[in-house]
C-alpha cells in the first residue's frame, strides 16, 4: 500500500484553498511549519504539518486549513470507538481540516475536512479507512445558498454511486446535531467516516472528489453575501450563534478529541474555535424576525438539493 500519492494530494488541496481565499483576503495568511519526534521512548506521536491560518482580516474574522500527517504508538479511543477489535493497535493518519469564521454575519461559517487513518496491527495487514465532508453554518438563511452548497455535494459524489449523497447528507444531519440544544448545528452538508467499503482506491478517489468540491461549494456563496451591509444587531446574533460552534467542536466533534486525545499539537486543534461568541441564558429570537427564520426555516432537515421548496423567494435571510 503506497500512501504516498494521498500525502500530496492534501498538500495539493490545502495549497488550492489557500491560494483561492487569499484572492480575497486583504490580510497574508500565514504559514506555520511543525515537526514533532516522538519522544525518547519512541511512543508518543510523531509527524509532520503545517497549519495556514489568518485572523483579523477584512473577509475572514478567524480562518485556518491544517494539514497534518502523524504516527503514533496506540490508537486513541476516539479511533477505535467503532472498530474496537483495532483497540492499542499503531497507526498513521493525515488528513486537511479547514474551518472559516467571516466577518460579515450574512456570509456562513463553513468547516471542510478530508482525511485517511491506517491501523497498523501486528501480524496483520494494515486496516485503512477514509472520513470527512463539509458542512454550512449560517447566521442568515438564504435558500438560494442551501440548494447550492447542497447540490454541489451531490454532483461530486454521484460518479460513486446515487446512494451515496443521501446516505452521508443524513450522516451529516446526525452527526452534527447538539444532542443537549436539540437542535442542528447549521443545514449540514455531507459527512462520512471509517469508509473502507470501497477499498483503497474507491474510497481515495471519492475522498478527492469531495475536497475538490470544497471550493465549487463555498466560493459562490462568499462571493454573493461579502458585501452584505450589516449592523451591531447581525453581528451579536453572529457572535451568540457561534456559541453552539464551540460547543459541538468541544464536546463531541470527533477530530478535535482525537487531536487532543493522542497528543496532538493544541493550537492547529483548536484553529478551528471562533474569536468572539457570546453566550445567554434562555434566549429566544422575536418571532417573525430573520433571527427567528434561521431557525424555523434552517435549522432542521431538509432535502436542499431537491430545490426551493414551492418556489420560496431564494432571500429568507434579507432585513428591509
Amino acid at each position: 500500500m503506497n500512501i504516498t500519492p494521498v500525502r500530496t494530494y492534501f498538500l495539493s488541496l490545502q495549497d488550492r484553498i489557500i491560494t483561492v481565499l487569499q484572492a480575497q483576503e486583504s490580510v497574508p495568511f500565514i504559514s506555520d511549519s511543525w515537526t514533532r519526534d516522538p519522544g525518547p521512548e519512541g511512543k508518543g506521536l510523531a509527524g509532520d504539518g503545517c497549519s495556514r491560518l489568518v485572523e483579523e482580516g477584512s473577509l475572514l474574522e478567524r480562518g485556518g486549513c491544517n494539514f497534518s500527517h502523524v504516527k503514533g504508538h496506540t490508537l486513541p479511543p476516539s479511533a477505535t470507538a467503532h472498530r474496537p477489535e483495532l483497540a492499542g493497535s499503531p497507526f498513521e493518519a493525515m488528513g486537511v481540516s479547514l474551518v472559516f469564521h467571516p466577518r460579515n454575519p450574512y456570509v456562513p461559517t463553513v468547516h471542510m475536512n478530508v482525511r485517511m487513518f491506517a491501523a497498523l496491527p501486528a501480524g496483520r495487514e494494515p486496516v485503512v479507512w477514509f472520513g470527512g465532508g463539509m458542512d454550512l453554518t449560517p447566521y442568515y438563511g438564504f435558500e438560494e445558498d442551501a440548494v447550492h452548497f447542497h447540490r454541489v455535494n451531490q454532483t461530486a459524489l454521484a460518479p460513486f454511486g446515487e446512494a451515496l449523497y443521501p446516505r452521508f447528507k443524513t450522516w451529516c444531519d446526525e452527526y452534527f446535531y447538539l444532542k443537549h440544544r436539540q437542535e442542528p448545528r447549521g443545514i449540514g452538508g455531507v459527512f462520512f467516516d471509517d469508509f473502507s467499503e470501497m477499498g483503497f482506491d474507491g474510497g481515495f478517489a471519492m475522498t478527492q472528489a469531495v475536497g475538490n468540491a470544497f471550493l465549487d461549494a463555498y466560493l459562490p456563496i462568499l462571493e454573493r453575501r461579502k458585501n452584505t451591509p450589516y449592523g451591531e444587531r447581525e453581528r451579536d446574533f453572529q457572535a451568540y450563534r457561534r456559541g453552539r460552534y464551540v460547543e459541538f467542536n468541544l464536546v463531541f466533534d470527533r477530530g478535535t478529541l482525537f487531536g487532543l486525545q493522542s497528543g496532538g499539537r493544541t493550537e492547529s486543534i483548536l484553529m478551528s474555535m471562533p474569536p468572539i461568541v457570546k453566550w445567554r441564558y434562555n434566549w429566544q429570537p422575536e418571532a417573525g424576525s430573520p433571527e427567528a427564520r434561521l431557525y424555523t426555516d434552517f435549522l432542521r432537515p431538509r432535502d436542499w438539493a431537491a430545490g426551493l421548496d414551492g418556489g420560496v423567494d431564494a432571500v429568507v435571510g434579507t432585513r428591509v
